[in-house]
């Protein structure tokens, strides 16, 4: 959110999408009532600082941090927020004060504080009251939210128990104490959000979003016949294809399966941010990937495409219209097609919050791509974002040894990782490499063959050593 856009909100004044909320030194008592409200409704911005009159009377500064981090927490805290979802705050300088931005989108789920369930009006919040009402609204949510669709005949033996293992690591990379990292599988369905009610039998069960994150390939495919991710290069021949992937497997693997793609055929050039490097390909197709994996819609028959071409960078997915035309930072106004698989992205540090993309890519990619500018388009129930390059596409090679080199440079990272961390897990090597759990440990296999590594002591608790 830019400074010119919160302006342009103070002058529209409080409305279904925009609350104003006095907050000096701590948080208001009523804030989760709306952002409960908000999420229910039609999602909306929460400016803390300002009268209800829309005049700016400021945030404590030194309170400011203190609030922002009890906000994101108690949104993450299901004794708060139930379900659980995680918000981000900012804070802006406006004339000498401090104001408070929460944005919080249209969620996919049914959410309470304190009991309660609140829905948005023009007036404020209020309680629902009445089963037409709630009636009313899950309806909707299941007529706007494709994810949330029930899975009558699925069950939690058509989950996969190891992708639930697989979260845990990557939420503990992300953040050693996240409150998610001991909770049960079941549990975790729980908190996620991946149960619903069917409404024809009345029972809970799974949602279309629990197949596609922890479901057996089989069970995704049953569900949903027509999904799958098509990775194509067309560096030689723009009609056909020089390399391509289909991924028709959990979306937990098949960003993996994404990332390594892009890296297989693109380069990283060196940077420095700060006095640190980062990786310039691994900001902007995180997020670009990320992107198509949590906003497509996933009963619609058209693939998502990520698509190399030599000048170019092309990745597409169907999705449910909410935008017509090109996408920019300034007219920027996030909506989440996917909202649960959203949220659990956010836990896993595989999607930062949202809208980011559209900021981070337009920060990056000039950066990777000598001022080249990235174009988000929405149009036709199908988005399109496009990545000029110039410069960082690796030339043409033979298949065979291109594979043999992105392997051989796969195998050099888990040995540095292992050398710095020989505690390592096989999830965390698979998140910091960037390739899938099956293939890294087909480089560890082949590294131990090799006698540069080995295994000292048992699968859990022992630890890696790197051979001279």
């Amino acid at each position: 959110m830019t400074i010119n856009q919160i302006k342009e909100l103070l002058t529209q004044g409080e409305n279904l999408n925009i609350e104003f909320k006095e907050a000096y030194n701590a948080l208001p008592t009523n804030l989760f009532e709306t952002i409960c409200a908000f999420l229910n409704t039609d999602g909306g911005t929460i400016l803390l600082g300002v009268s209800d009159k829309g005049e700016i009377k400021g945030v404590n500064p030194a309170a400011k941090d203190q609030m922002k981090a009890n906000l994101a927490n108690l949104s993450n805290n299901p004794q708060k927020l139930d379900l659980p979802y995680l918000l981000f705050p900012k804070d802006y300088e406006m004339g000498g004060k401090w104001i408070i931005t929460v944005q919080v989108p249209l969620s996919s789920q049914l959410h309470k504080t304190g009991g309660q369930i609140y829905l948005r009006s023009e007036d404020g919040d209020y309680r629902v009251q009445g089963t037409e009402q709630l009636a009313g609204l899950l309806n909707r949510k299941l007529g706007l939210f494709s994810e949330q669709r029930p899975q009558q005949m699925a069950t939690l033996d058509d989950l996969r128990p190891e992708l639930f293992d697989k979260v845990r690591a990557l939420m503990h990379a992300y953040n050693s104490s996240h409150p998610w990292i001991q909770l049960s599988n079941e549990e975790l369905l729980q908190i996620g959000g991946f149960y619903t009610i069917d409404k024809e039998t009345g029972k809970n069960c799974l949602t279309l979003a629990a197949l596609l994150l922890f479901g057996s390939d089989l069970a995704i495919q049953r569900a949903v016949p027509a999904y799958k991710f098509d990775c194509l290069l067309r560096r030689n021949d723009e009609e056909r294809y020089d390399d391509r992937v289909e991924i028709r497997t959990n979306l937990i693997d098949a960003y993996d399966q994404m990332m390594a793609f892009v890296d297989k055929h693109l380069n990283d050039p060196f940077y420095l941010e700060g006095d640190m490097r980062i990786s310039l390909m691994d900001k902007i197709f995180r997020e670009a990937i990320s992107n198509i994996i949590s906003h497509r819609d996933y009963m619609s028959a058209s693939p998502g495409r990520l698509i190399i071409y030599n000048d170019r960078v092309i990745l597409d997915n169907p999705c449910t219209q909410h935008f017509f035309g090109e996408i920019t930072p300034e007219n920027l106004h996030p909506y989440s097609h996917n909202p649960t698989l959203c949220k659990f992205m956010i836990q896993l540090g595989r999607f930062d919050e949202l809208g980011s993309g559209v900021r981070n890519i337009n920060k990056y990619l000039p950066l990777y791509s000598k001022g080249a500018k990235p174009v988000f388009k929405e149009d036709k129930q199908y988005f399109q974002l496009t990545l000029p390059l110039e410069g960082p596409v690796k030339g043409p090679v033979d298949s065979q040894k291109s594979s043999e080199k992105s392997s051989e440079k796969s195998s050099e990272k888990i040995v540095s990782l292992m050398a710095e961390n020989p505690n390592i897990t096989i999830a965390e090597l698979s998140k910091a490499v960037g390739i899938g759990d099956r293939a890294i440990e087909k480089n560890i296999a082949a590294l131990q063959s090799q006698n540069k590594i080995k295994r000292v002591g048992p699968d859990k608790g022992g630890h890696w050593e790197v051979l001279k």
